[in-house]
């Protein structure tokens, strides 16, 4: 019975991992899209930006409301029916052009794919199955399993729209997209609870929204998670136009995504194993900060071939690196019944960062006709990030409420 149990775990963390490095290769690929999309369809890359923007805010406004499914019904039927709609909406790209507003209800659909076929809700499932002094690790290993999917679908969606142009590129996306609710219908439901768990009254979701909406240290880690999508997105949604604009060869952009994707692979792991026994809040605040370092670094060297790529690897390095920590501070400081709703707020902050890089940087671009201005919003954001990270209060909330009042003299 234990061996049966082990072998249906494992299964869950591959088919987790398998699925989530779909889901996010998908995305983090859709920038290789701009610049034919743009060029065919006689639309602005603030407009693309624009699609990709409401991608991002559609998957933070309905991660909680997702998230919160997945805690009541469990993680298959949430995955499998996201997994349509994200396909839907990739093939729905195809035929903007004929469809009022088919870009933005694709960036919609997509949205709401991403919500239920990304970290939100599996890395949820895989804590509740895990033991509590392996969660760090475990997700660590998943997530970095994950990031593989961007080293594998940028080079194979650039291939395919060097050779057969973007809509059939994207048709392939889209049934990448289907094949996650295939994957999905294996998985099922663990629970591994600590003894604190087993002993501690339940909660009732609105209770588990107050406690956490009430805790200082949830809001600042909650707005910090904003420079994470304020950053990333940025780049993967421009850096491809950004190298072009530079004279760097358009497949180097693919490739730096590529690259982004492995060294992902080696940090998230290694991240993973660090916050089990180092400090998560303070790991997380170091990630916010050599992010952007790199970033001054690599604007302040010429922009080349070699430059772009030094400068993805490091990024990559650092790219999902915060999956482990944030998902492991949420568990440790408010439990697991109500995670997947607690994470999905969390990361509503990172979205809105999402949404305000993708379309600031179509923006700024339409206006002055480089990315000057955006890059230096990346900077000043990160170093905010890093300040309310490094001073977050990480107790949980039963720990805080002991703390005696200070009596005045």
């Amino acid at each position: 019975m234990a061996y049966k149990t082990h072998r249906s775990v494992y299964l869950l963390l591959i088919l987790s991992a398998v699925i989530i490095a779909l889901c996010m290769g998908l995305r983090q690929s859709l920038g290789l899209f701009m610049r034919p999309m743009t060029l065919e369809l006689g639309i602005s890359a603030a407009t693309f930006g624009f699609s990709i923007a409401l991608q991002n805010i559609v998957w933070g406004l309905s991660q909680p409301f997702v998230g919160a499914l997945a805690d009541r019904y469990g993680a298959r039927p949430v995955v499998i029916g996201t997994a349509l709609v994200y396909a839907a909406g990739l093939a729905l790209m195809v035929f903007s052009r004929s469809v009022p507003a088919g870009l933005e209800i694709a960036g919609f659909l997509t949205g709401i794919g991403t919500a239920g076929t990304g970290f939100g809700v599996l890395i949820g499932t895989i804590q509740r199955a895990t033991p509590p002094e392996r969660q760090s690790q475990t997700v660590g290993a998943v997530a970095a399993a994950g990031s593989l999917g961007t080293m594998l679908l940028a080079p194979a969606g650039q291939a395919l729209i060097d050779g057969f142009g973007w809509k059939v590129a994207l048709i392939a996306f889209a049934a990448v997209a289907a094949f996650m609710a295939v994957l999905a219908l294996p998985i099922r439901e663990f629970s591994v609870e600590s003894p604190e768990q087993t002993t501690k009254p339940k909660q009732n979701l609105g209770e588990a929204l107050r406690e956490a909406l009430g805790h200082r240290g949830f809001l600042f880690m909650t707005l910090a998670f904003f420079a994470c999508g304020f950053q990333l997105v940025f780049i993967t949604t421009h850096l491809p136009a950004y190298l072009q604009i530079c004279g760097v060869a358009p497949g180097v952009g693919a490739s730096a995504l590529a690259l982004i994707g492995l060294f992902n692979t080696v940090g998230t792991y290694l991240f993973g194993l660090l916050g089990a026994r180092y400090s998560q809040k303070h790991l997380l605040a170091m990630i916010y900060l050599l992010r952007t370092l790199f970033i001054v670094a690599f604007l302040l060297a010429p922009v080349s071939a070699a430059s772009t790529l030094v400068f993805a690897a490091a990024m990559g390095f650092l790219w999902l690196g915060v999956a482990p920590l944030v998902s492991g501070i949420v568990g440790r400081v408010f439990g697991l019944t109500h995670f997947n709703t607690l994470y999905g707020i969390v990361f509503l902050s990172h979205q809105v960062g999402s949404f305000l890089g993708a379309w600031m940087g179509g923006i700024v671009f339409d206006r002055f006709g480089n990315y000057d201005v955006a890059w230096g919003a990346l900077i000043a954001v990160g170093l905010a990030a890093f300040t309310l990270q490094w001073v977050m209060d990480e107790r949980p909330p039963a720990e805080r409420r002991r703390e005696p009042v200070p009596v005045p003299a």
